[in-house]
């Protein structure tokens, strides 16, 4: 679950281990490239069209939704969805859902990138994209690009909420926005409705859903509004409905910090190469605010700006996302201590969007304000000793100023399931750590397994062997054989050795 502005870029090529995990967690700015249109009553045929970088066409497909549910003769919305069709003549009839993070991502927008995780599923099944109302091209709730200003306006807390309030000023101007209140009405438990309303037009009888970040809470949604819809569930990243993210984050972040500096520690190229990284991390902080120079990370601009903590720990936090990017976080801090800014500011960068429209920001505040932030004073996390509540205050002074939707009680549990759920836990992961999956399949109930990856942070299916227990927990044909699959093979993933720069001296020359 990403509470920031996220882009990455795709190759056309199969994806490796790197490229899938940064789809799964980022979306992308993708082109939407119909042949044709699908009926705008939401009754009519799928059309042929292209999402680029899928090799083959695909078919698109539309349903009509209310926006209020209570309302359904009011204003009405188009739920877009992709089908990626399996490739066999006899196809199995339950296809595989993909429910996107963020909130605020475009499932469409990632479909090119993580189609290599179902290739195998995709020999007999159909796997289908559905743009969540708020995202894609689901009367989206777009907001200007933020990381696009300048490092003085990211910097600056008023100013993030300014440009999150001309935000929402904009959004009312919206042709399927007639009333503030209606910004309200893309809860999870309302977008779900949308999910199943595809599968009935799609004649499916029962699914299987994968759910990435935020996409396992509207998952854990889904299932407990349709469970006999639900064949099996992946869920990987887990953040369940009980989470009050803006807290929560302060916590596992902490956690994931603490965990990489400890690993410092035992591993011997760490400790000689950053022998004072604790204490250039407690100055870097205990020096803050100061005015610095930095490039830009997008245009490389040299600029000069105020520093404030804040934007030090939003910088680290989306470094620790990703081991591999986590390994230069040591050398990042070393150099921010000493005066050099420019690896610290660019890790920052990589929540930015750089090459697309980035996360529907709208919908994210949308989602969070009226299933997280309401809980927010009865949340029982004790914000990090390094990242204590700035990121909750933010939340706080954004959503005290944001339309809130209702959400029922119910929405907050996790009934237990029949259906078999595979939920992925990365042991490094600052944002849905082993504590949150471990709860789910508690209350799911013997049905549910959790697999802990120690070494792994945000997202799992696309490291190792994964994607190939994600095909055998959906394939096999009894629940029994699901539930039982051998997940060893990715458990025992090691973590990055920490990045040394070139120049730096040889292990063991101190």
């Amino acid at each position: 679950m990403r509470p920031a502005i996220d882009a990455a870029t795709w190759p056309a090529r199969p994806p490796g281990r790197r490229s899938v995990l940064r789809a799964l967690a980022l979306p992308v700015a993708l082109a939407f490239a119909p042949w044709g249109s699908a009926s705008a009553a939401g009754a009519g045929p799928l059309t042929e069209c292209r999402v680029p970088g899928l090799r083959n066409s695909v078919q698109c497909g539309v349903v009509q939704r209310a926006l209020d549910p209570a309302h359904p003769d009011g204003t009405r919305i188009d739920v877009h969805y992709v089908v990626v069709p399996a490739m066999a003549r006899r196809k199995l009839p339950d296809p595989v859902f993909l429910l996107a993070g963020g909130p605020g991502q475009s499932a469409i927008g990632v479909a090119a990138q993580v189609m290599g995780l179902f290739s195998r599923l995709n020999n007999r099944r159909d796997i289908v994209f559905v743009d969540q109302r708020g995202t894609g091209r689901s009367a989206p709730l777009q907001c200007a690009d933020a990381k696009r200003e300048s490092l003085a306006e990211q910097a600056d807390p008023e100013a993030q909420v300014r440009l999150l309030m001309q935000c929402q000023a904009d959004l009312r101007k919206l042709p399927y926005i007639k009333a503030p209140s209606d910004l309200g009405f893309f809860t999870t438990t309302i977008a779900m409705g949308d999910l199943d309303a595809v599968r009935r037009q799609l004649g499916a009888q029962q699914i299987d859903l994968v759910g990435i970040s935020y996409g396992t809470r509207a998952a854990l949604e889904y299932m407990r509004q349709f469970p006999q819809a639900v064949r099996r569930s992946v869920l990987d990243a887990v953040a369940p409905p009980d989470m009050v993210l803006p807290t929560s984050i302060s916590t596992d972040s902490q956690a994931a910090l603490d965990a990489l500096f400890a690993a410092c520690d035992g591993e011997a190229v760490c400790r000689r190469t950053y022998p004072t990284l604790r204490a250039d991390w407690a100055g870097l902080l205990a020096g803050l605010p100061r005015p610095v120079t930095a490039n830009h990370p997008l245009s490389g601009v040299p600029e000069r700006f105020t520093m404030t903590r804040d934007m030090v720990l939003g910088a680290v936090r989306g470094a620790l996302y990703t081991p591999a990017t986590a390994a230069a976080l040591p050398a990042a801090i070393t150099e921010a201590a000493a005066g050099r800014y420019d690896a610290l500011v660019g890790m920052g960068g990589l929540l930015g969007s750089r090459n697309g429209v980035p996360l529907a920001m709208g919908m994210h505040f949308s989602v969070v304000c009226a299933e997280d932030a309401p809980r927010m004073d009865r949340a029982t996390d004790a914000p990090g000793a390094d990242f204590g509540t700035g990121f909750a205050t933010l939340y706080r002074r954004v959503c005290a100023r944001w339309p809130r939707g209702a959400v029922p009680a119910a929405f907050y549990t996790v009934p237990a399931s029949r259906t078999p759920t595979l939920l992925f836990s990365g042991g490094l992961d600052p944002a849905t750590p082993p504590r949150h999956g471990a709860r789910v399949a508690r209350a799911l109930g013997a049905a549910a397994r959790q697999v802990i990856v120690p070494n792994a942070g945000h997202g799992v299916l696309a490291i190792g062997c994964a994607r190939d227990l994600l095909y055998r927990f959906i394939d096999a044909a009894e629940d029994r054989d699901a539930s039982a699959i051998d997940a060893s093979c990715v458990e025992g993933i090691p973590r990055p050795g920490v990045f040394v720069p070139i120049g730096a001296p040889a292990p063991g020359s101190r």
